[in-house]
């Protein structure tokens, strides 16, 4: 049976594993995570299996979501068989970059219009009513 401090990390490690996925910092992620399973080609092909997936997904965020429970579990039973991994898999989410929280604030006022968006596009076409207005 697995301690709980090692069960919390390899959820955590699962999640931030998934996470990278489909991101600037996969191959980094990817390269860590071959290193602490020693390897294994069949590792590094699931990481790059699962990785197209959350590429390809319609909603990445519902992929990622999918496949964290199973790469938690890959992680838990690492620890469970090799527990002096611990300090590897706290060193490689060390290494990740944070996610980043973006905060935005609109007002507007006396019949004024404001439209916003972070991290991606916005296109405003006016009804034809409003244009001008």
């Amino acid at each position: 049976m697995l301690d709980e401090s090692l069960t919390a990390l390899a959820a955590a490690g699962g999640g931030a594993v998934v996470a990278a996925m489909a991101t600037d910092a996969w191959h980094v992620t990817r390269d860590g995570v071959v290193r602490l399973f020693r390897g294994r080609a069949e590792v590094e092909r699931r990481l790059e299996d699962d990785a197209a997936l959350v590429a390809g997904a319609e909603d990445t965020d519902d992929a990622r979501q999918a496949l964290a429970p199973a790469w938690a579990l890959r992680l838990r039973a690492l620890l469970a068989e090799h527990p002096e991994y611990a300090d590897e898999v706290r060193a490689l989410m060390a290494g990740l970059p944070q996610a980043h929280h973006s905060v935005q604030h609109n007002t507007a006022h006396d019949n004024a219009r404001v439209f916003g968006v972070q991290h991606g596009s916005i296109v405003i076409h006016p009804h034809p009513d409003q244009a001008g207005a």
